[in-house]
């Protein structure tokens, strides 16, 4: 498809977006036609104020009442149109965030390995404010300026319709003109969003990792990289300014000569008795009020081609894959059988598997341990269970049917996840523990929750208890008060799989036997499954998986695989002597 035809679509979608609004844009169309009639009228007016008020010397009260009039009326109209468009508009921008968040919560995981989130947060930010303004605002500067030539292009040929010729002759210059210019807007406009893409995503890491920042003297090389791309940024936007501008001093140019030209014409005219006083203020006036019309026209192709670059940018996430969720099959509660049959997994872009050829159960009531060394495809055996991503090969079984078979929200329904990242939002205690499906919960139901998870006795010293503020991200919180509430909310979410992701990794002593308190009333009668990065915490388990490069190198209960002397045993002895 050619760069035209592209944009063609993807505006023809856009309007789209703007059907919905389609009264408030009716009565905004009106409103601009109105006021380009009125402002030709007001022009108009000027003719028998010249040739009556000044040369005749004949006073008529209707003029001035009339001129007040047409002024009043052009405000009121203009109102109206300002107001209907900026409504759409916003309405727009709303509807397109809403659909790209609905979006990006419904793709499957490895879309954000792919994307960081900066980039997200662009999108759904200034992209889809630029789309807005492509959709609904610039549109209404078009329509009102072209609108407005029309008027003024009207009344000089009502006016006098030779001297209005010499108008036409530089049109077709001026069209190609914003032709050439128009796709020069747009190569410029996506290479701006796409730097101010890569600031923000240089500018989260480094703000997200200033501890990090400060204690590895790494502040002069992050604003060394920041001052890179801002200068790029810079350079950018500046040749924007110097097309704009450079667009403008030519139609001001072309004006300037339409004026001369009409001048000329306009005084061949008079002599021949074709042209009065009044006439000619009438054609200059019209003549002066079409240059600024036509320079926002221009300035207009700017605001237009970052909408359309940013609408490409917005549909390409939209028009991108949902998670696969083809299954038909209900599940109201699940024994919590899982089984994993020859299973390999492959991140995109990566040569080798994560996973290989991995088999074995976790039987309901039972605590499979997951353990092994970094990198060797413990995070990715969990991460299949809710199907945040999809095997390459094999197949992973629920009670006995394939996870595929069942509606993707009825299988995540099964499950609770306990990480040693834990997420909590902005809000109160009770909404965190009470999140998502679970947010009717009674209080008592919470507060029994947060009570089994050993959160109780410092939620009660809070200043408004289970109502109390976490702060972004519950930054106002511990790592194991977080921890806790995490613990709690899966506590009270009761569902019969339970995986708990290194759950007391980064925990104090005394923080980590809160943890693992709660954690041993949260794991009865439940299917488990713990990865595990100290050791000591799973020496009960039923079963313990060692991984080792993607592969189920060892299997079997902490005392057999200690017996055997594999590689259990050896990262068993390894921690064993960094303990003592």
């Amino acid at each position: 498809m050619s760069e035209g035809a592209a944009t063609r679509s993807t505006w023809r979608r856009l309007q789209g977006y703007a059907w919905p609004y389609r009264g408030l844009l009716a009565i905004a169309a009106l409103a601009l036609v109105l006021e380009a009639a009125v402002s030709a009228a007001v022009v108009k007016l000027q003719q028998p104020i010249i040739d009556d008020l000044l040369v005749a010397k004949q006073f008529n009260w209707w003029l001035p009442v009339a001129m007040v009039l047409f002024l009043l009326a052009r405000g009121v109209f203009g109102l109206i149109g300002d107001y209907t468009v900026a409504r759409s508009g916003r309405n727009v921008a709303r509807d397109l965030r809403l659909q790209l968040m609905d979006k990006y919560l419904r793709m499957p995981g490895s879309r954000f390995d792919h994307e960081p989130v900066p980039s997200m947060l662009t999108r759904l930010g200034a992209d889809t404010e630029q789309v807005a303004q492509a959709s609904v605002d610039s549109l209404k500067v078009m329509i009102s300026n072209a609108l407005q030539i029309v008027a003024m292009l009207s009344v000089m040929f009502w006016t006098s319709w030779r001297v209005s010729l010499v108008l036409l002759v530089l049109g077709p210059v001026l069209a190609w003109t914003m032709g050439k210019v128009g796709r020069r807007y747009r190569r410029l406009n996506h290479e701006i969003q796409q730097s101010s893409a890569e600031m923000l995503q240089t500018a989260d890491q480094a703000l997200h990792a200033q501890q990090e920042v400060k204690a590895y003297g790494a502040r002069a090389s992050e604003m060394a990289r920041y001052g890179l791309q801002t200068a790029h940024n810079v350079r950018l936007a500046l040749k924007v300014e110097v097309t704009r501008g450079s667009l403008s001093m030519f139609v001001q140019a072309l004006g300037a000569i339409g004026l001369a030209g009409m001048l000329v014409v306009s005084g061949y005219e008079a002599s021949a008795g074709r042209l009065s006083a009044g006439d000619f203020t009438v054609l200059l006036t019209s003549m002066v009020a079409l240059v600024p019309a036509l320079r926002q026209l221009t300035n207009v192709q700017s605001m237009l081609n970052r909408g359309i670059n940013s609408a490409d940018r917005v549909f390409a996430v939209i028009d991108g894959p949902d998670e696969t969720d083809a299954g038909d099959l209900p599940l109201t509660r699940a024994r919590g059988e899982l089984e994993f049959r020859h299973v390999a997994a492959r991140y995109d872009g990566q040569a080798a598997p994560a996973l290989h050829d991995l088999s074995f159960i976790a039987r309901p009531g039972t605590v499979t341990a997951i353990v092994g060394r970094s990198g060797s495809g413990k995070s990715t055996l969990i991460k299949l269970i809710p199907r945040f991503y999809e095997p390459e090969s094999g197949e992973i079984l629920l009670d006995g049917k394939p996870l595929d078979d069942y509606r993707l929200a009825d299988l995540r329904r099964q499950i609770a996840l306990v990480g040693q990242q834990v997420m909590l939002f902005d809000g109160s205690i009770a909404a965190n523990v009470a999140y998502g499906e679970m947010q009717e919960a009674s209080s008592s139901d919470i507060e029994k929750a947060i009570r089994s998870a050993n959160a109780m006795e410092f939620v009660e010293r809070l200043p408004n208890g289970v109502d109390s503020a976490v702060g972004e991200r519950g930054g106002k919180l511990s790592g194991g008060q977080r921890q806790r509430l995490a613990i709690a909310r899966a506590m009270l979410k009761d569902a019969p799989i339970l995986i708990l992701d290194e759950a007391t990794a980064a925990l104090d002593n005394e923080s980590e036997r809160l943890v693992q308190e709660a954690l041993d009333q949260l794991m009865p009668d439940r299917t488990t499954l713990v990865i595990a990065h100290r050791l000591s915490t799973i020496e009960h388990a039923d079963q313990v998986l060692v991984l080792d490069e993607g592969r189920l190198v060892e299997q079997g209960t902490h005392v057999e695989l200690i017996a055997r002397d594999g590689l259990y045993a050896h990262l068993h002895r390894m921690q064993f002597r960094e303990a003592s």
